[in-house]
């Protein structure tokens, strides 16, 4: 399989081979960590990361990565970039490339990303946009594969906000790769209609399907995969914060919720997660609208049937697979 050269913007442009490639490699990377095997193939190569959007997952996902392979890194953060700013998105993917191997980007539409890519002359790497989140559903994908030793066939069902990144590229890979895809939220935070007729063609072909209802039940049941994620971005303002609490508390996963799936089911969650009151912000909309958790309880996330924190730790091993494969290490 060879992938070298080619971006990462979204699993659209990937064949069901290349994304299980991608996943195996991960896995063999993953095995040489625990073992403490060298993987340096890529010394004296470098590779920039703009984050217009902060994370801690993906940032240090890409930074561990790059560092296991040998890369150098340079971090720029929403105060150190002038991309879109001081200078156009095409001039910095020109300005980047010709200084580095590859090329990251976290932030907003889907366009910027792309934009880079055109005008890059190295591989660029989507972490996240609004309407996408590939290196997320690769780390989903190895995450279940080390559980049930296979997807094919398998029911995911996400619940809340489907209409954006990480439903969106839910639906994607569960029909590239044979699986049922399921999301239960009201009919407005549904995925757009397009794509979903586009995933309902990619399971013509793999076996999946898509089931769209305002029936948390209905979703979760014989599903083997329950996952969900935050219903507000920070900085959202109030009445924001006020319209999701309101409209999506029926889809919080709970304990009884996942008792519909099947007994062998597991909760996956891209993080953060709103579970209890133990952060700065979970204690001020804890206090200003009277809840103690919003997208899951505390008792599911941290029971036995998550698999968060191991998803978590896969972000890693699958990104320094694409940046290997791409890279051509």
């Amino acid at each position: 399989m060879n992938l070298i050269g080619r971006d990462f913007l979204t699993l659209r442009d990937f064949t069901p081979e290349e994304i299980l490639y991608l996943v195996d490699l991960a896995a063999d990377y993953k095995k040489k960590k625990q073992q403490h095997v060298l993987v340096d193939t890529l010394r004296g190569r470098n590779v920039a990361l703009i984050f217009e959007k902060t994370s801690t997952r993906t940032r240090c996902s890409f930074e561990i990565a790059a560092h296991d392979l040998g890369m150098g890194t340079t971090y720029l953060d929403p105060k150190s970039s002038q991309i879109g700013k001081k200078e156009s998105t095409a001039d910095t993917a020109r300005v980047l490339s010709s200084m580095f191997d590859g090329i990251e980007y976290r932030g907003f539409g889907q366009e910027r990303v792309e934009e880079l890519a055109k005008y890059s002359d190295v591989p660029v790497w989507n972490g996240l946009t609004n309407e996408y989140h590939p290196t997320q559903m690769l780390a989903d994908l190895l995450t279940i594969r080390e559980v049930f030793g296979d997807h094919k066939g398998l029911k995911l069902a996400y619940f809340g906000d489907a209409r954006y990144n990480t439903g969106n590229s839910l639906m994607i890979l569960c029909t590239k790769m044979g699986m049922h895809f399921a999301a239960a939220a009201p009919k407005s935070y549904f995925p757009d209609p397009a794509l979903v007729e586009t995933c309902r063609e990619y399971g013509k072909e793999s076996g999946g399907t898509v089931l769209l209802t305002e029936d948390a039940a209905e979703a979760a049941k014989d599903a083997d995969i329950l996952y969900t994620d935050v219903w507000v971005s920070m900085g959202e303002p109030d009445e924001i914060w006020e319209q999701r609490i309101r409209e999506l508390s029926p889809y919080k996963v709970t304990k009884e919720l996942m008792d519909k799936a099947k007994p062998t089911a597991i909760f996956l969650h891209c993080l953060p997660a709103f579970h209890d009151l133990k952060t700065e912000i979970g204690k001020e909309k804890g206090e200003q609208f009277g809840i103690s958790e919003m997208e899951v309880t505390d008792e599911v996330f941290e029971g036995p049937q998550s698999k968060v924190f191991q998803e978590a730790e896969n972000r890693m091993h699958t990104i320094k697979a694409v940046m290997a494969a791409t890279l051509g290490a």
